[in-house]
């Protein structure tokens, strides 16, 4: 099984620097079509929809990051392929699919479903109380 997780961390190393470099690109992109002095409303809001979907676009690729290189600190812990929830082993289907998946597909369903929360949802509901 090591060689198939040292398959997943090449996979998963490549996703982040896949995502580094398109991070980078999008950035140099937005900066070079900015432009320093808007003539109109209509370029205004052109260039305002622009940087939203940049923004948002950012934020998916810093989640995905995040999810990528936690996946590497489970394989460097030896916790990679187990389910966060249930502590099951997470089918090599659902590996080969989703690199980065903490969950099996079972409790990824219940989580999607609203029928279970996940630790940091449960942290954060106890912070509240």
């Amino acid at each position: 099984m090591k060689t198939k997780f040292e398959t997943y961390r090449k996979i998963l190393e490549k996703k982040a620097d896949e995502v580094r470099r398109s991070m980078s690109a999008q950035k140099a992109a937005q900066v070079i079509a900015r432009q320093e002095h808007v003539s109109d409303e209509g370029d205004l809001s052109q260039q305002s929809h622009e940087e939203w979907i940049f923004l948002n676009r950012n934020t998916l690729d810093v989640t995905l990051l995040r999810e990528v290189q936690d996946a590497l600190h489970r394989i460097a812990r030896g916790t990679y392929g187990v389910c966060q929830e249930c502590e099951e082993p997470i089918s090599g289907k659902r590996l080969d699919a989703v690199p980065w998946a903490k969950f099996c597909v079972k409790c990824q369903e219940r989580i999607a479903s609203g029928n279970l929360q996940t630790e940091s949802e449960q942290d954060l509901v106890e912070a509240d109380q």
